[in-house]
C-alpha cells in the first residue's frame, strides 16, 4: 500500500493562492486606466485625531481630487473636512471586546479580524488612483493597503509619522518577539510603496539606512485656522468653558461686567478686556499615551507652587491639558491627590474648532512628548507654533529640527528645569519685556510656511498637476 502524501492539503491551498495572485495582476492591469483624480487617505485609527491625515484630505479636495477619507470615526474631523464637497468620510468598524484566550492569541486575532475589515472596506471604495496611508498603525495596513492598491491598479504612499514598532517597544520592550516582527514587517512591506513622505530629516536618513526606503520629508505646518485669537473670541471661550470648568470662572464678580478668569467684557460699552491680577494660561495636550510622562510636569507644579510660598512674584496658574487617551484616568488620580492655593489643573476634551482658540488664547504650552524612535516631532508644538505660542518642550534626539532654544522656546531635560523656567518666563508676569514675550515675537516674524504652502511644493509634484 502506497505511503500517504505527505501535506495533502498544502496543492490545493497554493494553487489557490496562485489563481489569488494572477486574478489580482488581471484586475490591475484592467483597471491601470481609471481612478483618475481620486485618492484613498487612510488612517486605521480615529480620524478625529489625526489632523496631518485630515490635511491631506484637505489639500487634495482643494487641488479638485476625490477623496475617500477612511478610519475610525470616534471623534468628529474639523469642520473643513466635513463640509468638503469633494471629501467623503469612510467609516471602519473598530473591533473592540476581543478577550478570548492568552493576550498573543487575541493580538493575532485582532490583527486577523483588522486585515479583513480594512481590505473589505478599500475594496469596496471607487476606483483611486493613489492610496494614501499614515504609518504607524502599520500593521496590518501597510500590506493590506498594498494588496488593495494590487487589486485596483493604484499607487501606493506611506506617510511615515514613527515607526509602530518602537511604540510597541514602550510597553513590550524592543526585544520583545512580537516587536522584532512589528520591526521586520515595516521594513519588509514599507519597500513596497511607491513613494514615502516623512515627518523630520532624522526619520528620512534612518528609513535610508536601516530601511532601504526612500522617503521625502514633509514637516508638519499648522493649518491656517492656528492662529492668535483675537480678545473677543478669547472672552467667548472662556465664557463657554466657564460653564463646566472651574478655573475659568471670575475670581471676582463685577455686577457691571460680564466675566471670566481672564477676561471681562463691559456691560455698556461691550469692550473686553483682560482682567487685572489674571492668571496665566498654561496649556499642553496629549493622546495620554507611555511616551508622555506628565509626572513631570505635575512635579515641575509643585516646585512652581513653592517658589510662590516662598515669595516670588508669580502669578496664579491654569493649567489645562486636552486630550483622550488610556492613561488619563491614571494621572487625573494624580492630580486629584495634588493640592495646591495658586495652581488650578483641568483636564477638557475640547471641541475640533475649540482647540485652536485656546491655544491662540494661552500664555504659554508645554510639551512632554518623547518620541519613541527619536525621529518623529511633536504635531502639538507646531500648532502651538502657528498660534505664536512659545512652548517648553522635553528633549530627545531630533527635537531641534523644531524648537529653537531660547528663539522660540525652551528645552528641559527633566521636571527641577522646567520648574526653573517656568519661574523665569512667568516672573513680573503680564511684562512685556520678558522672554516670554520675545519668544512670542520671535514666532510672530519667523512667517512659517504653512501646510498649505509646503504641502503644493512637496507633495503635490509627487501626484502630478494632471492624472
Amino acid at each position: 500500500m502506497a505511503a500517504p502524501r505527505p501535506w495533502p492539503g498544502l496543492w490545493p491551498a497554493v494553487t489557490g493562492a496562485v489563481l489569488g495572485l494572477l486574478f489580482l495582476l488581471l484586475w490591475r492591469r484592467r483597471r491601470r486606466a481609471g481612478g483618475a483624480g481620486r485618492v484613498c487617505v487612510a488612517v486605521l485609527g480615529d480620524l478625529g485625531r489625526s489632523p496631518r491625515m485630515q490635511y491631506h484630505a484637505l489639500a487634495l479636495a482643494r487641488h479638485g481630487r476625490e477623496v475617500a477619507l477612511l478610519g475610525y470615526l470616534q471623534n468628529r474631523p474639523h469642520r473643513d473636512v466635513l463640509r468638503s464637497e469633494n471629501i467623503r468620510l469612510v467609516p471602519v468598524a473598530e473591533l473592540r471586546g476581543l478577550r478570548v484566550g492568552p493576550k498573543l492569541f487575541q493580538y493575532v486575532l485582532k490583527v486577523l479580524v483588522q486585515s479583513v475589515q480594512l481590505l473589505y472596506t478599500l475594496l469596496r471604495i471607487e476606483q483611486p488612483s493613489y492610496i494614501l496611508l499614515q504609518n504607524p498603525p502599520g500593521l496590518p495596513s501597510i500590506a493590506v493597503a498594498w494588496v488593495a492598491g494590487l487589486f485596483w491598479g493604484s499607487k501606493l504612499i506611506i506617510d511615515w509619522h514613527n515607526y509602530g514598532y518602537t511604540i510597541m517597544s514602550l510597553s513590550h520592550g524592543r526585544n520583545h518577539p512580537l516587536v522584532l516582527i512589528a520591526k521586520w514587517y515595516e521594513k519588509l512591506f514599507g519597500r513596497l510603496s511607491d513613494y514615502n513622505l516623512c515627518v523630520t530629516d532624522a526619520m528620512k536618513k534612518d528609513l535610508w539606512v536601516n530601511f532601504k526606503i526612500k522617503a521625502v520629508t514633509l514637516y508638519d505646518k499648522p493649518a491656517s485656522y492656528f492662529k492668535e485669537t483675537p480678545l473677543d473670541l478669547q472672552h467667548n471661550l472662556y465664557m463657554k468653558l466657564a460653564k463646566d470648568y472651574e478655573p475659568f470662572k471670575p475670581r471676582a464678580v463685577n455686577p457691571s461686567a460680564e466675566g471670566s478668569a481672564f477676561t471681562e467684557r463691559d456691560g455698556k460699552s461691550g469692550n473686553v478686556v483682560k482682567t487685572r491680577g489674571r492668571p496665566a494660561l498654561l496649556i499642553s495636550s496629549t493622546s495620554w499615551t507611555e511616551d508622555e510622562d506628565f509626572s513631570v510636569l505635575l512635579r515641575a507644579l509643585e516646585d512652581y507652587e513653592r517658589f510662590i510660598k516662598e515669595g516670588a512674584k508669580l502669578p496664579a496658574l491654569v493649567c489645562v491639558i486636552t486630550g483622550k487617551g488610556p492613561l488619563k484616568d491614571y494621572y487625573n488620580g494624580l492630580i486629584q491627590k495634588l493640592h495646591f492655593k495658586h495652581i488650578q489643573i483641568c483636564t477638557p476634551w475640547l471641541e475640533a474648532e475649540d482647540y485652536p482658540l485656546l491655544l491662540g488664547s494661552a500664555d504659554l504650552g508645554v510639551c512632554l512628548h518623547q518620541s519613541s524612535s527619536g525621529l518623529d516631532l511633536p504635531m502639538k508644538v507646531v500648532d502651538m507654533f502657528g498660534c505664536c505660542l512659545p512652548v517648553c518642550a522635553i528633549h530627545f534626539e531630533c527635537l531641534h529640527e523644531l524648537v529653537k532654544h531660547n528663539e522660540n522656546g525652551l528645552i528641559f531635560r527633566d521636571s527641577k528645569e522646567l520648574a526653573e523656567q517656568l519661574k523665569m518666563l512667568f516672573l513680573e508676569f503680564p511684562n512685556l519685556e520678558g522672554k516670554l514675550h520675545s519668544f512670542r515675537e520671535n514666532l510672530r516674524v519667523s512667517r512659517q510656511l504653512r501646510w498649505d504652502e509646503s504641502w503644493d511644493q512637496i507633495v503635490l509634484p509627487l501626484l502630478g498637476n494632471k492624472e
